[in-house]
């Protein structure tokens, strides 16, 4: 046998076999590029989501630079700013943020000034007009401040601004400065917080006001920065100080300052949570669209193998090696890819792109990008090429193993050795038997087991898809969604209770009985019930590892040790702590979930009985040790009604008329309860509080009371929220009402409704049902192609002897019929794989996605089966139908002449 090393003659075989088959090359172009399609369609959704959801976070987190110094000098800023590892860096001066008096108490306002690179990354660039000048009265603000303000935005209106100064501490005073409008840029409701921006000259004169509090935001500078990576922000962040000297473990010590990470970035949030298991669900995700590719690309070429077998066959004759061989198939793939995965780059994007809209409209509070990443087209052409050459090995080896001898006897037909009739089988009932079309049908599916294999798992994968994807998408329960975020159709309380999550410390925060008063009388209320909060000092004592415990996660071991030291303890040497109380009437009461206990006794006020309140995970389970006290406990608190403040070094005890000059003095001050009530409470029950009625924020031991109790006790009455139910079809109404009415009426207070978490949910699950629909239709057209391809092929290579068979007797009816069994039969076997598979799948798909969802609850359908069954008995019945007729119309003596 004679070797031929000559490249270039293999080369000029391999295109003039390519430019012979040129059904094949069709089919396979269309192959290649449905294949590049949907990895091009997914990489395209997937960055698209990606990016969309980034910018929904960086707006939502106030910015896009990765990480934050905070609470810095302005000789800090000047220091860390030149570390090699920043690429860009911008500065804030904090001045303050507006009074809470309306009409901005439904709004967070910060007033600082910015250099123009901090500016652009918080997303400030005005649409008219620019950032102010130094020296001048100017301010730049975002439409929803000038709304608030009754001002046109107008380049040079004059509007009065109210400043509070030192906020949220002893020392906060407002002041009233009134500047020239240079800018201004449109509001996003997606960003936490309203901008108005100063010149430095304005913002330094408005932070000498400041009393120099070091709990006070006024006057200190944060520094922004952009790293070579998202990937290890703290890590970079911490090496930044660390070069510096300086840390941001101990919160307590001198060379401390505070950073923080900006959590909107997709890579800092996959390298934080980079574990085993999210690595292999990731290349379990890549190895099932590669493996979805392989069906069809494989598919096709190892039906072209087949067919030009013979051809392979005779070049082994001539001395062609098996690696030649292998090169030839490997050469026309690539060629056949230079034309496939063009067009399925182009047809991919635009699917990708059009998806997008649909996927993101179901996301609330994510704006629309269709990401236009050169890396879309990187990774679904590299994706499609390993998968073209992963398709066309087994084939190419194939064709280089078969001998001459073997080709030009090579049917499309697995070796299979025939089996002898035993007992009353005899020639004759296995002619009669084999006579049916059913049988036959049946029988030629086994005659390649490997291409009928390939094309049954690629039509079931689909299906398994769309039905593991109905299973996730219905598994959503709404119930336990709204009962962790929504316990009851309405919460009304002070806007700032919803807007700042200030919580609730103040009778300025209450709500009145006129506003409830003014509900009530809209009807259909069913339930309803209020729910005092805490506004005045109360104590509770409890064990130093408690105290340390709980105290201890957020501040440093020194800083614990003066808390402790300060701290005042009674006979038995227990620590005086902050309490948080509720007061809850019998509906809200109905609402929280009993972990252990019996709330009964909460309706006696002379049971001196309480709940303890335990802390929730996201999926709504008890942690445990999030509360001391156990059912049995007794739980003794203090009603202080006046405090008195001493030195901590001396003791010394300090007049009230002098304790703000004391703490201007920098000593140390410490107060202890002069005037008090005690009282002791037995722990009946622990419970969970739903979100919607709890004071929405944590920082202390919590505690139920039931109402009449709260008021005796507490000798307080102030309602923090009014929550309450209502009949069916009425929500509506009641909705409009209390829009209007927190709008117009009482524009103090706002509302919270069930019906704003459904919307949120039902997109939620909607975004998720579109995805795996979108992607289940992808991978049906490859299952769909495989299947034309295969029937078409195999009716090509059996021309010759379905004319034998007509020759023999069989009509052209009989011969439509046995190939329409085929096609049904493939379905069927399709359809019967994807339900062993769902039953098989579903339930370990439902045990991850519970651990993921807290509120999903696995259920199995078998609905999707059940519709995709006329779909599949169809395509099987006419693909079959419809390729035959297209290769019937030579008569059967020419077909007879044929090769084939």
């Amino acid at each position: 046998m004679l070797n031929v090393p000559n490249k270039r003659c293999i080369r000029r075989l391999s295109d003039r076999s390519l430019k012979a088959a040129k059904t094949r090359n069709i089919i396979a172009v269309i192959a290649i590029a449905l294949t590049t399609v949907l990895f091009t369609s997914l990489f395209t959704i997937a960055m698209s989501i990606n990016d969309s959801f980034q910018q929904g976070n960086f707006r939502q987190a106030g910015g896009d630079n990765h990480g934050t110094f905070k609470d810095l000098t302005e000789a800090q800023v000047a220091e860390l700013r030149d570390d090699p590892l920043i690429q860009e860096s911008g500065t804030r001066l904090m001045v303050g943020m507006t009074s809470d008096d309306p009409p901005f108490n439904k709004s967070h306002i910060e007033v600082s000034y910015m250099d123009p690179t901090q500016a652009k990354h918080y997303f400030i660039e005005p649409v008219e007009g620019r950032l102010p000048a130094e020296g001048t009265d100017e301010a730049a603000a975002d439409t929803r401040v000038l709304s608030l303000l009754g001002v046109e935005p107008k380049i040079g209106a004059r509007f009065t601004l109210p400043i509070a100064i030192d906020g949220n501490t002893e020392d906060a005073h407002v002041v009233e400065r009134t500047f020239t409008l240079c800018g201004w840029w449109e509001y996003d409701s997606a960003i936490t917080a309203s901008h108005v921006l100063l010149p430095r000259s304005a913002a330094d004169e408005l932070c000498a006001l400041s009393t120099g509090s070091p709990y006070t935001a006024t006057g200190t500078w944060s520094l922004d920065v952009m790293l070579a990576s998202s990937l290890h922000i703290r890590e970079d962040l911490t090496q930044i100080l660390a070069n510096h000297g300086y840390q941001c473990e101990n919160a307590g010590e001198e060379d401390y300052i505070g950073i923080g990470v900006n959590w909107g970035y997709s890579g800092a949030q996959l390298a934080a949570q980079a574990d085993p298991m999210t690595v292999i669900a990731i290349a379990a995700m890549l190895a099932l669209i590669i493996f979805t590719g392989y069906l069809i690309i494989y598919n096709v070429f190892q039906i072209s193998v087949t067919g030009d077998i013979r051809f392979y066959g005779l070049l082994k004759t001539i001395g062609t090696t098996g690696r030649q061989i292998r090169r030839m198939i490997r050469r026309q793939a690539y060629l056949l890819s230079l034309v496939g995965i063009p067009i399925g780059l182009a047809g991919g994007y635009f699917v990708g792109a059009g998806l997008v809209p649909v996927v993101i409209s179901r996301l609330d509070g994510m704006h629309e990008t269709v990401s236009l990443s050169p890396l879309i087209f990187v990774f679904a052409t590299v994706f499609s090429l390993i998968t073209v050459r992963i398709s066309c090995r087994k084939p190419g080896k194939m064709a280089a193993r078969v001998s001459p001898v073997e080709a030009v006897r090579y049917t499309d037909a697995s070796a299979k050795k025939p089996k002898k009739a035993t007992g009353r089988h005899t020639a004759a009932k296995r002619a009669a038997y084999g006579a049916r079309l059913p049988r036959m049908a049946w029988m030629n599916l086994g005659r390649s087991r490997g291409k009928t294999v390939v094309t049954v798992l690629s039509l079931a994968l689909a299906v398994v898809l769309m039905q593991l994807t109905y299973t996730f998408a219905i598994g959503f329960d709404m119930d336990k969604y709204l009962s962790s975020k929504s316990a009851v159709d309405f919460v009304v309380g002070d806007a700032a209770y919803f807007q700042t999550g200030a919580g609730f410390t103040s009778t300025d925060e209450a709500v009145p009985e006129n506003v409830i008063a003014d509900i009530d009388a809209q009807g259909g209320v069913t339930d309803a019930g209020r729910i005092y909060g805490k506004v005045s000092n109360v104590q509770e004592f409890v064990t130093e590892d408690w105290f340390r415990q709980s105290w201890g996660q957020w501040n440093s071991p020194e800083t614990l040790d003066l808390m402790v030291a300060d701290e005042e303890r009674d006979e038995n040497g227990l620590l005086a702590d902050r309490v948080q109380l509720y007061g809850m009437e019998d509906f809200p009461l109905s609402k929280l979930e009993v972990l252990e206990g019996d709330l009964s006794a909460l309706a006696d006020p002379t049971a001196n009985a309480v709940a303890a309140v335990y802390m929730s995970d996201d999926y709504g389970d008890a942690q445990e040790g999030s509360n001391w006290a156990k059912v049995g406990d007794k739980v003794r608190l203090r009603y202080v009604e006046e405090l008195e403040y001493f030195y901590s070094d001396t003791g010394e005890i300090i007049p009230p008329e002098q304790v703000d000059a004391a703490y201007d003095s920098g000593r140390g001050i410490s107060s202890r309860a002069k005037t008090y009530r005690d009282a002791e409470y037995t722990v009946v029950a622990a419970v969970l509080v739903p979100h919607s009625l709890d004071y929405r924020y944590y920082g202390a031991d919590e505690f139920v009371m039931g109402a009449e109790q709260f008021k005796r006790d507490t000798q307080t009455s102030s309602v923090m929220t009014y929550v309450f139910d209502v009949a069916d079809g009425t929500d509506g109404s009641m909705e409009a009402f209390l829009k209007d009415y927190t709008e117009n009426v009482q524009p103090l207070f706002d509302y919270e409704s069930k019906a704003t978490y459904q919307a949120e949910f039902d997109s939620f699950r909607t975004m998720f049902l579109t995805l795996g629909l979108a992607l289940s239709l992808i991978i049906g057209l490859v299952g769909v192609l495989n299947f034309l391809n295969a029937v078409l092929t195999g009716i090509i290579t059996r021309r010759h002897e379905f004319a034998v068979l007509q020759a023999i007797g069989m009509t052209g009816k009989q011969l439509k019929r046995m190939l329409m069994l085929e096609g049904l039969y493939y379905a069927l076997l399709a359809l019967a794989l994807s339900l062993a598979l769902s039953v098989t799948l579903g339930p370990l798909v439902g045990a991850g996605c519970s651990t993921v969802f807290w509120f999903f609850t696995y259920k199995f359908s078998i609905l999707p089966l059940v519709l995709l069954l006329p779909v599949f008995a169809a395509l099987g019945l006419l693909i079959p139908l419809a390729t035959y007729r297209s290769t019937a119309r030579l008569s059967v003596v020419e077909r007879l002449r044929t090769d084939e």
